[in-house]
């Protein structure tokens, strides 16, 4: 509460007022002063001048006080009241209760203790002086003064030394409210949802800097603008949240809106809340709390999809254990009929295309029972670096890849091992690299790329709990159309002449029986498939399809 500087310089100024005062007085205002009291006083102004010089130079190299230093400026101004004291008249001086002050003072730099001590030590010093070297005999009056005096004394040395105790303590809490403040400004700035709040008039009163990141616009350089003005072309639906907060106190608790940045445009979870300072219009202000739940959406949306191949996974099993069984039986009725010998050209050809036919079903009833029963069979740690190469190899190798179409691959030297079924990520990892050769535009590239993610930066919303791995297939075809990109795991959904419509929902499957992710970004320079898996499963993972 008091800086000690301070404390000090006062204490200087009245030392020095005081043995300067006493001086003069000796000089000038004592006419019959004796030669011995205007040496006492001289010498009184020239040592408090020399230890008051001491005790500045002292303090200017490193600007410590401490309390050895504190206590010797005590005793000093005690020494200087005592000898004042003893030239204004001894037990009637007027000048006993600088006393006082002095022990206010050295309550100020001292602890507790230090003030009550120099408190004892100037009554000590001024019953010596008045008692001992005055040789004054003791009446009831002067022992009156002196209880006075030395009850003054404590009460006043107790009050100080509580009174630094209570700057203690509220130095204790500005400091704590201090930290609380840079904890709360770091948290704001590295919080990953962006904060904005308004004033009554719509002007910006805080932005952290995620929000300016989210909205495009330099958080440090709004305050004061209006928010309409600041990214009302970006989010007006976030504008015209805030605004309904602060003029109608209408709050939104998790809404939605869509943010459009350089081109961009992604969703973004919404709460908005006012603050209603002093009860007047004036005092309101409104602040929003907002993120992007781009990842929430698409994890929502494989969420959905999952749920989708489950059902049509089962009903696929189904359908394939009811027709394939009849469908032998017809491939081998029409097979011996078209073996007849009675059978002419036209019957053997019909007879031909149905066997034909019928095995084509086969095959694809087959694909449906292998999406059906997609599930890990045998849990193991495997190098799904050495996985993802051999389907990289076996998918440039495929008859079905373009002309000149290049397979880059790159990953880390040492294995990349996660616990899974071999054969059944083989699978998924081959179909999704055969659907980018068959994408790549000729003399094209696919790239793959395999990194391993630790938990900090796996995207939001994904529940893995331990480290994970990062598996990318990219090509540079044309892309996937806008209105059919949500229909690429779908069963049986095809723009291929030919195709299932089955290998990448069974690559989906494969990746979800091993808990993982697939996520789909594409545009008209290439699509990009990103498949994220944990590297260590739940224990009943294995059981799960």
């Amino acid at each position: 509460m008091f800086d000690p500087r301070r404390v000090l310089r006062w204490i200087y100024i009245g030392r020095l007022s005081l043995a300067t005062a006493i001086f003069v007085a000796a000089l000038v205002a004592w006419r019959h002063a004796d030669a011995s009291d205007t040496l006492v006083a001289t010498l009184t102004l020239f040592g408090a001048a020399a230890f008051t010089g001491w005790s500045i130079w002292w303090t200017i190299p490193d600007g410590r006080i401490g309390k050895g230093f504190c206590y010797l400026q005590a005793g000093f101004d005690v020494a200087l009241v005592t000898v004042v004291v003893q030239l204004t008249g001894g037990a009637l001086s007027l000048f006993a209760p600088l006393y006082i002050l002095v022990t206010v003072g050295a309550s100020l730099l001292l602890p507790a203790g230090g003030g009550l001590l120099v408190a004892l030590f100037g009554n000590a010093a001024y019953f010596a002086d008045v008692i001992l070297s005055r040789s004054t005999s003791i009446g009831l009056g002067l022992v009156l003064q002196l209880a006075v005096f030395a009850l003054v004394a404590l009460a006043v040395a107790y009050l100080a030394a509580r009174l630094q105790e209570a700057g203690v303590n509220r130095e204790a809490l500005e400091a704590r409210l201090v930290l609380a403040k840079l904890q709360a400004e770091d948290i704001l700035k590295n919080i990953r949802s962006g904060i904005v709040t308004i004033d009554s008039h719509g002007r910006m009163l805080f932005a952290n800097p995620t929000s300016g990141k989210l909205l495009g616009f330099d958080a440090d350089s709004v305050r004061g603008r209006p928010v309409r003005e600041v990214f009302a072309s970006t989010a007006p639906a976030l504008v015209a949240a805030l605004e309904r907060a602060v003029q109608a106190r209408e709050r939104v608790t998790r809404g939605e809106a869509a943010i459009t940045v350089h081109g961009r445009t992604f969703p973004i979870g919404l709460t908005t809340t006012t603050i209603d300072a002093d009860g007047t219009p004036d005092g309101v202000s409104a602040t929003a709390i907002f993120q992007d739940i781009t990842d929430n959406k698409r994890l929502e949306e494989l969420r959905l999809r999952a749920e989708r191949l489950e059902a049509v996974a089962e009903l696929s099993a189904s359908l394939a254990h009811e027709i394939k069984n009849p469908l032998a039986s017809i491939r081998s009725a029409v097979e011996q009929l078209a073996r007849r010998p009675k059978a002419n050209d036209d019957e053997r050809t019909l007879g031909r295309l149905i066997v034909r036919e019928s095995d084509r079903l086969s095959r694809l009833l087959s694909e449906f029972l292998d999406f059906a029963r997609v599930r890990v069979t045998q849990g193991a740690r495997v190098d799904l670096s050495a996985i993802a190469r051999t389907a990289a190899g076996l998918a440039s190798a495929h008859p079905d890849k373009k002309r000149g179409v290049q397979i880059v691959y790159a990953a880390p030297t040492d294995p990349v091992l996660v616990e899974g079924d071999e054969d059944l990520l083989h699978r998924a990892v081959f179909n999704i690299a055969l659907n980018a050769v068959q994408a790549a535009r000729e003399e094209g590239e696919v790239r793959i790329n395999l990194i391993t993610l630790p938990l900090e930066q796996i995207p939001v919303g994904v529940p893995f709990t331990v480290d994970a791995v990062s598996l990318s297939v990219s090509d540079d075809g044309p892309g996937i159309p806008a209105e059919i990109r949500d229909r690429v795991f779908d069963p049986f959904f095809t723009t291929k002449p030919g195709g299932t419509g089955l290998g990448l929902p069974i690559a989906h499957r494969a990746i979800e029986a091993h808990r993982g992710f697939v996520f789909v970004e594409s545009s008209p320079k290439g699509t990009r498939f990103t498949v994220l898996l944990p590297l260590a499963q739940a224990p009943e993972s294995a059981e799960l399809a």
